[in-house]
């Protein structure tokens, strides 16, 4: 598969390819392979594209568990193996987001572009999918190897994050369009791992994306984002936990739940931020979302940041603090082991989102279909559905509680996290707050998007580390982006200095990207 292979390597933010790339298209020509690719190809690399989109287990540890998700507070380490929740940047891990997006995703999408008609549904959701995994990485660093991703060329270019944000919504909008126009109701039926082909649940999925990005850039260009936000919600975003995107998971090819992986090594607990929340809450996820310490049976949450000094304190220990839900592993304590579910499928994206991203664009004064309040209520509500709570009395009684965050009872005797309760209030302030905070509930696990949107938006309010390794983020700080892998200094040197110059601030984990303004 010629024209496949030859994109087969990156040219940017990859660590253990090297940068030999004179003879680059006879270095990635298999000469045993197929000569070409046909429509029945396509499929596959479809498969592979949102595989690898999504990290897969082998991935998720050191590009998602051990960064964002830390940095989302969703969990805490339980260990002191590893320092990235005390802002410790291992280099070595650095160049994997890049191989995700620039080995394993683009050469398969770019394949698809190459190969479809731009009008078609094929071409639609390869669009999707390209967005979907680059505004991971942008997000991550900042400015990014973007419009010449994957071409054959010696030097590839970082381009400023405002102009990629750009095209995401050029694509988002050019293919929802097609997939409307399309007479087609399937695209590659089951080779979709996440919507088995349904062209409607595509155009909800996309409007969604658009959605989350409009908010992402409201702060810097509030203009263009009412515009995309308005345009998201009248052509449809996701309504229904039915439209919740998950993607199937595979014992097959190491293709298996990286979640859940990651949680049956146990060497991460409940974050004491969310244990503040649920607990002071009473939430009735808290089951779902984690599950009681093997010993002594209660929710107990680890401050991110911890010390050796703290974490080897016994109320901290894996077997005294809350693990990930059994949805991703169970304790065998037979032989005091945990099997993960590596066959559940992964959250990709939470219907209840769309809800919370509305009603923060209805304080904004944007017209989307409904107010602040009611909006802000349905997707509690849509979020309690997707995690098993079908009780409307329980629901009700959650939606209008004004209970308020408690101390989370951790080794550091934190006082409670926040003073908001559940039920909407009146103050456009406490609104925002809530909102943010009840969606980083809902969007639960997806630590890389809770990263992104604390970011940008400060909520939920979050414990600061208890102590930061970090000299560019002292005490009370949180860290801003993930600095470029030294390899690139090697391999793109010339490019990265002017990828640094387009971040607008030293290569440091301190530096704000270009939507993160306050």
């Amino acid at each position: 598969m010629n024209k496949q292979l030859k994109y087969i390597l990156p040219l940017a933010l990859t660590v253990m390819l090297g940068s030999c790339t004179k003879n680059f298209d006879s270095m990635n020509v298999d000469p045993s392979g197929l000569t070409g690719v046909g429509k029945g190809e396509l499929p596959f690399m479809f498969s592979k594209a949102e595989s690898s989109a999504g990290i897969n287990q082998g991935y998720y540890q050191t590009v998602q568990n051990l960064y964002a998700d830390l940095y989302a507070q969703y969990f805490a380490l339980n260990t002191n193996s590893f320092q990235t929740d005390r802002y410790v940047i291992n280099d070595g891990w650095l160049p994997r987001p890049g191989i995700i997006a620039y080995v394993q995703t683009v050469p398969q999408l770019r394949t698809i572009f190459e190969n479809t008609e731009e009008t078609s549904g094929e071409y639609a959701l390869a669009e999707i999918m390209w967005v979907y995994a680059f505004h991971h990485l942008t997000d991550y660093f900042g400015p990014v190897a973007y419009f010449d991703a994957g071409k054959a060329q010696d030097v590839i270019p970082y381009d400023a994050q405002d102009k990629i944000y750009d095209d995401f919504f050029k694509r988002l909008d050019h293919a929802v369009k097609n997939l409307k126009a399309t007479s087609a109701t399937n695209i590659f039926g089951a080779n979709d791992l996440i919507y088995a082909g349904d062209v409607q649940q595509w155009i909800r999925f996309a409007n969604t994306l658009r959605l989350r990005l409009a908010l992402r850039i409201s702060k810097v260009q509030p203009g263009r984002a009412r515009q995309e936000a308005e345009a998201a919600v009248t052509s449809g975003v996701m309504t229904a936990v039915a439209h919740t995107a998950m993607m199937k998971k595979s014992l097959n090819g190491g293709d298996g739940n990286g979640l859940a992986r990651v949680a049956s090594y146990n060497e991460f607990s409940m974050s004491a931020t969310m244990a503040s929340y649920m607990k002071g809450y009473n939430d009735p996820r808290i089951g779902a979302f984690y599950q009681p310490a093997v010993n002594g049976g209660t929710f107990r949450g680890v401050r991110n940041g911890s010390p050796a000094v703290s974490l080897n304190n016994p109320l901290n220990q894996a077997s005294q603090t809350s693990n990930a839900g059994t949805y991703w592993a169970t304790y065998n304590p037979l032989n005091l082991s945990w099997l993960p579910a590596l066959e559940a499928p992964k959250h990709v994206m939470m219907a209840a989102e769309a809800y919370f991203l509305r009603a923060e664009g209805a304080l904004n004064g944007w017209n989307m279909d409904g107010s602040a309040k009611d909006l802000y209520d349905k997707g509690i509500a849509v979020s309690m559905e997707n995690w098993g709570v079908k009780d409307a009395a329980v629901i009700n009684a959650y939606t209008n509680s004004t209970a308020i965050p408690v101390a989370p009872g951790d080794v550091e005797n934190s006082a409670a996290v926040a003073n908001i309760p559940v039920k909407f209030g009146t103050a456009v302030n406490i609104q925002r707050q809530q909102i943010g905070t009840q969606k980083w509930l809902a969007i639960y696990p997806d630590g890389l998007e809770a990263w992104a949107e604390y970011r940008r938006s400060g909520f939920p309010v979050m414990y600061p580390v208890v102590k930061s390794d970090n000299p560019d983020l002292p005490a009370g700080t949180f860290i801003k982006r993930l600095p470029y892998p030294s390899s690139e200094a090697v391999n793109n040197g010339e490019e990265l200095k002017k990828g640094i110059q387009l971040l607008g601030g030293p290569d440091n984990a301190a530096t704000r990207l270009w939507w993160d303004v306050d």
